[in-house]
């Protein structure tokens, strides 16, 4: 793109836009859902599109110029006031003879005053080498002005909604979560699993990545704590079943295992805190364009991802973060998985319930799909552990499951109610175990679906 055409669309352009919002409804009607005060670079015309989109939201047409009148009568800048009646009468004057093209090119004008405004963010990324950053902003500004999707016709789309095999999974490596998730974690979903510290969070995520990776997918995971070396060793032994602190040892086997593997795994490591969700978007990308699209990308830990707003509220950043991670998942259509910690008061608990993780409840609001691994000291020496399903958007919640938990090869496997309560008996403890002391885990669970099913009558 020249520097001509950059500028192009300058002030005349964007007067004619303006004219053709005022005059004609069937094209603001068409691309309202796109128009953004923004791509304007006048404050004036920024205001006046901001007028017409608030009046269009509350009646569905067009301001009359008697309406935009007395909401500019209303503004209390003089030097404004004078600049939107100015820039208002030479929109309704403008003769548009050019106004189909100019309605043709508006899609074009959105592309080119968000590549614009990328240009010129990419100044400061550009000094501090964040080329992933660029990449994404510059991606996300070719994508301005696309959206001519209207949405489900319900009238007219019921075999959209009924076509087989419409919502496509990723398996877990556990039958009992793939029971209740109809199959897996679907193309845009976002699953979240909750644990204290050395609970297993990430040889939780190693596992889902694994399983999938044998399963022939391709798949991108991303650690912000440990190096990519390390967590490699760790795939090595999900893979060979060697404890992680002897695969070294067996090079050899670790070869001869890979040899079989289906799918292709990638390990990105990213400094906690430098990488946000734009710089995740940007290297599947880069995946993609080298030949391994990846069917479902793992994040170890989201939280540690930088968020695009910078508040005084860690919260209102930590949401920023987990929403566009969601908005990852959709627009590139695979599931993505990460984890999360629990409070101090929750890891020591027998079931890590909802509130007790670190902000839980927006976090779940989000996600598709939320678990938590409760370990206490005690469940760690003997290899034991709680799996509870705290969210399930496509089936049952509240169920807990018991699991042999072997952390040194980074595997989970849920076991029936009379061996967990077997292995759980062995703990050397004077305090009775809370599930134990009221009802087993099977009676717990059927209790969850006794609830739910009343919530259905």
């Amino acid at each position: 793109m020249t520097l001509s055409e950059l500028n192009k669309y300058g002030p005349a352009f964007q007067v004619k836009v303006i004219h053709s919002l005022l005059e004609r409804k069937e094209f603001l009607t068409n691309i309202y859902d796109i128009l953004d005060s923004s791509y304007f670079d006048n404050q004036a015309h920024k205001w006046i599109i901001d007028n017409i989109l608030k009046y269009y939201h509350e009646y569905h047409t067009t301001p009359t110029p008697e309406v935009l009148k007395s909401e500019y009568e209303k503004v209390t800048n003089d030097v404004l006031k004078v600049s939107i009646r100015e820039q208002l009468r030479d929109a309704y004057k403008v003769i548009a003879t050019d106004a189909e093209y100019i309605e043709s090119e508006f899609a074009a004008f959105c592309k080119n005053q968000q590549l614009k405004k990328a240009l010129l963010s990419s100044v400061d990324l550009l000094k501090a080498e964040d080329y992933d950053s660029i990449r994404g902003l510059i991606d996300n500004a070719l994508k301005a002005g696309n959206d001519k999707n209207i949405g489900h016709e319900y009238l007219k789309d019921i075999e959209t909604r009924y076509r087989e095999e419409q919502r496509i999974t990723v398996p877990t490596p556990w039958d009992e979560f793939n029971k209740i998730l109809q199959g897996g974690l679907g193309n845009g979903d976002f699953g979240l699993i909750f644990g204290g510290p050395g609970g297993g969070k990430s040889w939780s995520l190693v596992a889902l990545a694994g399983h999938a990776v044998k399963l022939g997918y391709n798949v991108v995971y991303y650690t912000l704590e440990l190096g990519e070396d390390y967590v490699g060793r760790r795939f090595d032994a999900y893979f060979t079943e060697l404890p992680a602190n002897e695969v070294m040892f067996h090079k050899e086997q670790i070869e001869e295992v890979m040899t079989k593997l289906p799918g292709n795994l990638i390990i990105k490591e990213f400094s906690p805190g430098k990488a946000g969700v734009s710089t995740v978007e940007s290297h599947i990308q880069k995946c993609t364009d080298l030949g391994t699209k990846p069917d479902m990308v793992v994040i170890d830990y989201v939280d540690l991802l930088r968020s695009n707003k910078t508040t005084r509220e860690r919260k209102d950043e930590i949401d920023d973060i987990y929403t566009s991670t969601k908005g990852l998942a959709r627009e590139l259509d695979i599931p993505i998985w990460s984890a999360s910690q629990v409070n101090r008061q929750g890891a020591q608990d027998d079931i890590i319930e909802g509130h007790k993780a670190a902000g839980s409840y927006d976090k779940m609001m989000i996600t598709d799909f939320c678990a938590s691994i409760s370990r206490k000291a005690k469940d760690k020496q003997i290899g034991v552990g709680r799996f509870h399903i705290m969210k399930n958007r496509y089936g049952m919640d509240g169920l807990t499951f018991g699991a042999f938990i072997d952390i040194a090869i980074g595997k989970f496997k849920m076991v029936d109610d009379e061996e967990f309560q077997t292995l759980s008996s062995q703990e050397e403890s004077t305090e009775t175990n809370t599930i134990q002391a009221n009802f087993s885990l099977a009676e717990h669970n059927q209790l969850q679906m006794n609830k739910s099913l009343l919530q259905d009558i």
